[in-house]
């Protein structure tokens, strides 16, 4: 099983009459560097490890902004936000309990950055998948037909169609040999390999 991690930002808050008390700019004002709903996907797959590199090009909506959004292509995430959000989600990428005991998922957790006159709260989740490496799709009806096929299974929360591999997501393991065969009894595809 192969493991990825989403942070989603759920809020954003403002103490005004602290920043007119403490910072240095008393109109300060909220956050810049995030947006509520902006959504960032970190992946440690082949090739790519995103969590070395800040989260740099992770921001998955709101990618076409160009006002220096935290996440966003050549832009890394805030100090003060990866200080309070990074190891929760190494754990998650490795495969680990996020927040054991503590959420009523411990796949997830909620966090905030550690700035006390605007901070910004996170949602951070383990996300779970299985690389589905499969010979023989032909056409984007191939790819909804094989969807269709594994997202019937319990267990499987979702698909998603990579040049040489599909991810199919999980929220529990299934066994390769069940998604195997739901690929397989679709049409003339073979999965070769299974991540």
């Amino acid at each position: 099983m192969q493991h990825k991690c989403k942070v989603t930002v759920l809020d954003k808050k403002l103490y005004p009459e602290l920043q007119a008390q403490y910072c240095a700019d008393p109109h300060a004002g909220p956050c810049p560097c995030y947006h509520v709903g902006d959504e960032y996907i970190f992946e440690r797959y082949g090739q790519v490890d995103d969590f070395w590199h800040l989260g740099t090009g992770t921001l998955v909506n709101g990618a076409d902004r160009r006002d220096g959004t935290a996440g966003s292509p050549g832009v890394p995430h805030c100090s003060e936000a990866w200080d309070a959000v990074s190891r929760y989600i190494y754990t998650a990428l490795q495969g680990g309990g996020v927040m054991r005991g503590w959420m009523n998922d411990e796949r997830v957790m909620i966090a905030c950055c550690s700035d006390g006159t605007r901070p910004v709260i996170f949602k951070i989740e383990r996300l779970d998948y299985k690389a589905l490496y499969i010979d023989g799709i032909g056409c984007e009806g191939d790819q909804e037909r094989i969807a269709a096929a594994l997202e019937a299974l319990p267990g499987v929360t979702g698909t998603a169609f990579r040049e040489t591999f599909a991810e199919v997501y999980l929220d529990r393991d299934v066994p390769d040999e069940t998604l195997r065969q739901a690929v397989e009894t679709r049409g003339a595809c073979t999965v070769t390999k299974i991540d």
